[in-house]
């Protein structure tokens, strides 16, 4: 028994989510869909998330074990001539049996994209959240910066979240400006429901006048999800990387297989 490591793209906003669910249709359906015809099994994948409606993935892995013998690269031919072209297989790797898509992972960062700009962009519709006024760059990523550290995110949160230990750890978070496109970026060791739109939401509470630097280490405090801003759009929402525990791999470093494969793991 083999068990292979799939590295994946997928563009979203055509899905209702990565996981399977039933009259649905989704990422891990699609999928399954062609591992079937190439395996000629329906094999189960198990996902390195949960990814909502709307939401895209630059970077995504499942696992699945297997007993066929096809080799990794013909593998990754085989599916990517099945699958539509808003899914991509980058890559395929055999794995240590005890390595697990979800639980090996150790941090994850994510992405999100707004165009603030007077006219939506044509190129960009379903890609990132249209903002009609010029944002602040400068005081969002200084508002970000009050999100570092460990804290209880409980605030930052939906309903229907099923975590029951809401703390996180953010270690890094950015706001920068190309043109006409904002991008915030936040690495952290978990997340919970909706928690990056909920903390998109808050930071463009400053668009309106309505947050000032120190007001996201208030709304931390408070753990009141009333405080926080809105659930922003899933369409600007990007998995964009995602880090496995040292080893975790095995065989080559995630380092070595970073600069050979290319991959920005």
């Amino acid at each position: 028994m083999r068990k292979l490591l799939f590295e994946i793209a997928y563009r979203g906003d055509r899905y209702h989510g990565y996981q399977v669910q039933q009259n649905a249709h989704t990422v891990a359906e699609t999928i399954q869909d062609a591992v079937e015809a190439v395996f000629k099994r329906r094999e189960g994948i198990v996902g390195c998330s949960r990814t909502d409606a709307g939401v895209h993935a630059n970077q995504y892995f499942f696992h699945m074990l297997t007993e066929s013998g096809i080799p990794e690269q013909a593998a990754v031919i085989a599916l990517n001539n099945l699958l539509p072209g808003d899914i991509a297989v980058l890559s395929c790797r055999e794995v240590p049996a005890d390595f697990h898509a979800r639980y090996s992972v150790a941090a994850k960062e994510y992405l999100y994209k707004i165009w603030d700009a007077p006219v939506r962009s044509p190129f960009l519709d379903g890609l990132a959240l249209h903002n009609r006024r010029r944002l602040d760059e400068g005081l969002l990523h200084r508002c970000a910066q009050e999100f570092l550290g460990e804290h209880d995110f409980i605030g930052f949160c939906s309903a229907g979240g099923k975590m029951h230990d809401t703390v996180r750890t953010i270690y890094q978070t950015s706001v920068t400006r190309t043109g006409d496109l904002v991008e915030f970026r936040v690495l952290g060791s978990g997340f919970l429901y909706n928690m990056v739109r909920i903390m998109v939401g808050t930071l463009l509470l400053a668009d309106l006048g309505r947050l000032r630097e120190g007001d996201v280490t208030r709304i931390l405090a408070s753990k009141d999800r009333s405080q926080a801003g809105i659930t922003a759009s899933p369409a600007g929402l990007y998995l964009n990387r995602v880090f496995y525990q040292e080893g975790a791999l095995g065989g080559r470093s995630e380092k070595e297989s970073e600069q050979s494969e290319g991959n920005d793991l």
